[in-house]
């Protein structure tokens, strides 16, 4: 066969061509190589911190500063030296992010008024912005729960706290500067997620909000159900893929929301004996940390596991004392992480890092799945 000679044209289109295939190589390899955030909040002891395995982390947030006045405060020497060891942890991760973040279930009282306030805008935002260069950290997280809807019983909460909330994000990006993780809790209910924040003007000044789709089912909870599942049922239209959907149709981008997992059970004492204790007449009695469920949630205990296909969620019955115990597991945490890949999230968050076991834990769990997609 004779050899065709290339003209001057062909050799210019041949290496355009590869030149154009090597860099959609790279491209295609660099967005495969995108992992994922995992977020850990964490509310233990100083002493065991460094027994967790941190290099799976990208964030550890301590909880919680509370407000003083209108000043974010660090209430003991005790926090202060967990805040200094969670820091002094990247040494064993140089890519980790600590955070702190202010508030919590029962501790954002004086929120609503604090935050209506331009001077206590500004005040928290410049002792933030203190607090976070003394400790070397890297970023705020706000958990007030909830702006303008009930939340704590008794805390104050008005119609204006929506807008107030974005003047405070406002505030806190404008003092802390672009490098700054700035992020928020967000209830993953139908009632937060419509009413508690302006998010086509917040969401463009944060990082991401953590999403909090667990305690669907919470406290003040008269029907049984799953407090964690990845999908919505006939029976329950709250979940974190409900959640993550109705965000997305609010305009947030998907690469700011991180999916919430929970690393604890939550107990229901049921009034029936029926479905194996889901969607029954019911009352909260206690929370479990996955670290204590092997020795909780046994057979001898009177404990049967089910799985919910539907739900994608796990939960022990105990028909004899008619308790439901609900929670995600290995396999509803594997579930979620690639929940998260496939639908390009920003992450997975869970609360929290002290219910793990220090090995062959759920945070275990989470990196073996994003190691193997």
């Amino acid at each position: 066969m004779r050899k065709r000679k290339l003209t001057a044209p062909t050799v210019l289109f041949c290496i355009t061509a590869i030149i154009s295939l090597s860099f959609l190589s790279i491209q295609s390899k660099a967005q495969k190589t995108v992992k994922p955030n995992v977020i850990a909040y964490y509310t233990g002891q100083n002493s065991v911190i460094d027994r967790f395995p941190i290099e799976k982390l990208s964030h550890l947030i301590y909880s919680f500063g509370h407000l003083k006045g209108d000043s974010l405060n660090i209430n003991s020497a005790k926090d202060s030296a967990l805040i200094t060891k969670m820091v002094a942890l990247k040494q064993r991760n140089p890519d980790l992010k600590v955070m702190i973040a202010m508030g919590g279930w029962s501790a954002c009282k004086d929120c609503s008024e604090v935050f209506s306030r331009a001077e206590g805008r500004k005040t928290f935002a410049k002792t933030t912005k203190e607090i976070l260069d003394f400790f070397h950290a890297d970023g705020i997280d706000i958990d007030w729960e909830y702006p303008a809807v009930a939340g704590f019983p008794g805390h104050r909460y008005t119609v204006d706290d929506k807008h107030n909330f974005t003047l405070l994000i406002e505030e806190l990006r404008k003092k802390l500067g672009k490098k700054a993780e700035i992020s928020f809790a967000a209830g993953g209910t139908k009632n937060c997620i419509d009413s508690c924040f302006e998010w086509d003007k917040v969401m463009p000044l944060v990082n991401r909000v953590n999403v909090m789709s667990y305690d669907l089912v919470g406290g003040y909870a008269t029907q049984s159900g799953h407090h964690t599942p990845l999908y919505a049922t006939a029976q329950q239209a709250l979940s974190g893929d409900y959640a993550v959907k109705a965000l997305i149709g609010l305009g947030v981008p998907a690469q700011k929301i991180a999916l919430g997992a929970a690393f604890y059970a939550r107990i229901f004492e049921n009034t029936t004996d029926a479905n194996q204790g889901l969607y029954q007449p019911t009352k909260f009695l206690s929370g479990v940390s996955f670290k204590d469920f092997k020795k909780q949630f046994t057979a001898e205990n009177g404990y049967t596991y089910y799985w919910d296909e539907k739900a994608k969620a796990p939960y022990y019955y105990n028909p004899q004392t008619k308790y439901l115990a609900t929670f995600d597991d290995p396999k509803s945490i594997s579930l979620k992480t690639k929940y998260v890949i496939d639908q390009k999230l920003n992450g997975i968050m869970f609360w929290e890092l002290t219910d793990d076991t220090y090995t062959d834990g759920l945070l275990d769990v989470i990196d073996k799945t994003i190691k193997e997609l």
